[in-house]
């Protein structure tokens, strides 16, 4: 199901001399352990497919760099230093390896596109993906943890197959609008967000909705949405104090690996 990009790889290291940190710098090394973490947390959760889903996040210090992991690697494979760094033109510019062809389509695009989204997080996770599969809007706004992306979410539902050049990255990118949740019908969703730990937040979370969501479809009995009052000041609540709640999500998970899977840095 992926597909290899052809890149070129251009060497690395060092400041441009235009007054933009070193890729080896430890605001840049701070990105990359947290970017493996999520990767490994994400393939204990069971939220990847494979070797096909992808994250990326901007470089820091940088608007046209973004690291991204590698073609052939699951996510519980990946370390700190695996990750790539790219441009937007397909370049390598750091790292061994390739992106894998629709990484780069989307998030190259998305992250040229939506300057807001400085961090992209695209997956095939179950529950959120099988949402994309049956008519209707993908949430209902049923359970508290779905109120936390009331108003946040839009449904792609012009679904043109892999991406695998530069049109599709623009139309999935213009797709997001000012959203931060693309549900992309019968594909899978992606997260964007400012920091990394914020996007981890809504991707763990936007999982554990669907799959309460579906559980309660699987009753059969008419699952009832909340009232639209109550669901638009719960989800102010929630934003209210999602950057912090986010960055504490994030330490926990890397205390957790830090005890259980501390290669995940290296």
């Amino acid at each position: 199901m992926a597909h290899a990009l052809g890149t070129s790889t251009a060497p690395s290291g060092g400041s441009t001399g235009t007054n933009q940190p070193a890729l080896d710098s430890d605001e840049v090394r701070q990105a990359r352990e947290d970017l493996a973490a999520c990767f490994r947390m994400a393939a204990r959760h069971g939220l990847e497919e494979g070797i096909c889903n992808h994250f990326s996040a901007l470089v820091p210090g940088y608007d046209d760099l973004f690291l991204v992991n590698p073609y052939g690697y699951a996510f519980r494979e990946l370390t700190a230093s695996r990750l790539l760094v790219c441009d937007f033109h397909g370049n390598v510019v750091a790292g061994e390896g390739q992106p894998e062809a629709t990484a780069f389509y989307i998030h190259a695009r998305v992250h040229r596109n939506v300057p807001r989204a400085r961090v992209a997080f695209h997956t095939h996770m179950p529950y959120a993906t099988a949402l994309t599969m049956t008519d209707g809007e993908p949430l209902i706004f049923a359970g508290q943890t779905a109120l936390k992306f009331y108003g946040r979410t839009v449904y792609d539902r012009d679904y043109k197959g892999l991406a695998l050049d530069e049109r599709e990255g623009d139309r999935i990118a213009a797709a997001a609008g000012e959203a931060d949740i693309v549900f992309m019908k019968h594909h899978g969703v992606l997260v964007l967000a400012p920091t990394i730990a914020e996007a981890w937040d809504d991707l763990y979370y936007l999982e554990r909705a669907a799959q309460v969501q579906v559980l309660a479809l699987s009753t059969g009995r008419n699952v009832e949405p909340v009232d639209r009052a109550i669901a638009e000041a719960a989800s102010r609540q929630m934003r209210a104090g999602d950057a912090d709640s986010a960055r504490l999500h994030l330490a926990s998970l890397r205390r957790t690996l830090d005890l259980e899977e501390p290669a995940y840095r290296s």
